[in-house]
């Protein structure tokens, strides 16, 4: 039977304060939701006694989310844990964690503190936190840079004080995981009264360990891990919930613990962080970036082809991914394009696969990634980067603020018989109201899965390029335009897989009509 690790989840406590990374009272809210969804143990919802802001909001949250336990930093100072047992008074599982500095040097630069007066002040803030709740965590700031014997003492002082979990925190990211399991056995074997609390860690990544050095502590005996969602926290982050909880549930034969969290949720719960804080996941970010199940060179494809397991380890389905993306580029082969054009009903012999690949190799070699429409055009005898038979001509658009009044579009199209096409549309924005105004002149049908507006110059006139990605009939169409305005790339990015679509599908009406296929 494997053992129970708890995840500790600290996105809402030590991830919000990394620069760029705070939350309102509301998107707090509705993250430690989303975590509660997720199956973690312990939501770390903030330091009450930062701000009058931060208490209000670990208090609503101890309040209103229930079935994690919800808990609240403090320092071993009497006004610290006051605050946390107030503001988790409507908790129905609340946890006070007081902590201080265990290392030498802050000891002695931050503290001016003996080892003693460090040993009293721990007993006292855990005596305190552990008359109004049951649950208290102890964690020794800067664990992994205080000496050993000094820890056995402080930790079997927090035992008996009440603490129930305690925490070895790598606070600078320095420690390595062969020093780090080490040091975890060493406190297993010779803390007085460790079989009465769990041994936590908490992980930084400054070196890049935090993963690492978590699992490693696993290996050691630790039973409950700290982090965060994407590794998010204070300078280069906190060992990613993400990356902990998959790589206990695929190498189980080695760590013989099991979590609780349900990892199908765990691609939707990065992105509404993600969303939150207002900044993208990496594209290689492992477990949940666009990446991580997506597949360009040839070899992997063909072996992806013939069994996924050949180079995935994982499903994406049980994070939550649809599933593997076999990406068109450069480094595809045959097999994959093969596979591309099945995907769209399309059967094709080696001899005609061979044609299409020397064409199919130029145009990858000028492009990132080739699309469902480019390798469809390739196929059908289309020239990709032909514009289509429509042109825009003039575009006026009126946006909106309030319930009552609706973004207006206005757009005029030229076709290729010098005739032109007056639509107007409104929609939930400007971008909303071009698309359904280009889809009613053009008699396209489509929908906007992804769209991205980014600066690709500085200063006051800079160029902005809109990249829009929309499906059709189940085939997937990108286009993209670059100009001053960003409402006009936006139509005319839009205009050109409106364009794509309709070019396809007009070749695919002739192909049908000259070969039936």
């Amino acid at each position: 039977m494997d053992e129970r690790l708890i995840i500790f989840d600290t996105t809402l406590r030590d991830g919000e304060q990394s620069p760029g990374c705070s939350l309102n009272p509301l998107q707090k809210r509705r993250m430690a939701e989303t975590l509660a969804q997720l199956g973690v143990d312990v939501i770390e919802a903030g330091y009450p006694n930062a701000s009058e802001g931060d208490f209000r909001s670990v208090a609503e949250i101890a309040r209103e989310v229930r079935g994690p336990t919800i808990a609240a930093l403090a320092r071993c100072h009497e006004a610290d844990i006051r605050a946390a047992i107030d503001a988790l008074a409507g908790a129905e599982k609340p946890r006070v964690h007081v902590f201080i500095a265990s290392s030498p040097i802050h000891r002695e630069h931050k503290l001016r503190l003996s080892k003693s007066e460090v040993v009293e002040r721990a007993v006292a803030g855990v005596r305190m936190a552990r008359a109004a709740v049951a649950d208290v965590e102890f964690s020794a700031e800067d664990a992994t840079r205080s000496e050993p014997e000094f820890l056995v003492e402080l930790f079997s002082a927090a035992i008996e004080a009440g603490a129930t979990t305690i925490n070895v925190p790598d606070t600078v990211g320095f420690t390595t995981p062969g020093e780090y399991r080490e040091l975890i056995a060493m406190l297993r074997r010779e803390v007085r009264g460790v079989e009465r609390a769990v041994i936590s860690t908490h992980c930084h990544d400054d070196l890049g360990l935090a993963v690492a050095n978590s699992l490693a502590a696993v290996e050691g005996g630790a039973r409950q891990v700290e982090c965060t969602l994407t590794g998010i926290g204070e300078r280069a982050g906190n060992a990613a919930l993400e990356e902990i909880v998959m790589a206990v549930r695929t190498r189980r034969d080695r760590y013989r613990v099991a979590t609780g969290i349900r990892t199908e949720r765990l691609y939707g719960a990065a992105r509404t962080l993600a969303n939150l804080i207002g900044a993208s996941i990496p594209r290689n970010k492992a477990i949940v970036g666009d990446n991580a199940f997506a597949h360009e060179s040839g070899i992997h494809q063909h072996g992806m082809i013939a069994d996924r397991s050949t180079y995935e380890i994982m499903r994406p389905e049980d994070v939550g991914v649809p599933g593997s993306l076999l990406v068109l580029g450069k480094h595809s082969g045959r097999a994959a394009v093969r596979d591309r054009l099945a995907s769209f009903g399309y059967r094709i012999d080696d001899a005609a696969l061979d044609r299409l690949m020397v064409d199919y190799k130029r145009i990858a070699d000028r492009k990132k990634e080739v699309y469902d429409a480019d390798l469809e055009a390739l196929w059908l005898g289309l020239d990709p980067h032909d514009g289509g038979p429509w042109h825009l001509e003039s575009l006026q658009v009126s946006t909106a603020i309030g319930g009552r009044i609706h973004p207006t579009v206005s757009v005029v199209l030229a076709d290729e018989s010098g005739g032109h096409v007056r639509e107007a549309a409104t929609g939930d924005g400007p971008v909303d109201a071009i698309a359904r105004a280009i889809a009613r002149a053009t008699g396209v049908a489509f929908e906007v899965r992804d769209y991205a507006v980014r600066s690709i110059t500085a200063g006051g006139d800079a160029q902005g390029q809109a990249t829009v990605r929309v499906t059709s009939d189940g085939r997937e169409y990108r286009g993209q335009s670059i100009s001053t305005d960003v409402i006009e790339a936006s139509a005319r990015a839009l205009l050109e897989v409106a364009n794509r679509i309709a070019a396809n599908a007009r070749a695919r009406e002739r192909r049908y009509a000259a070969t039936g296929s």
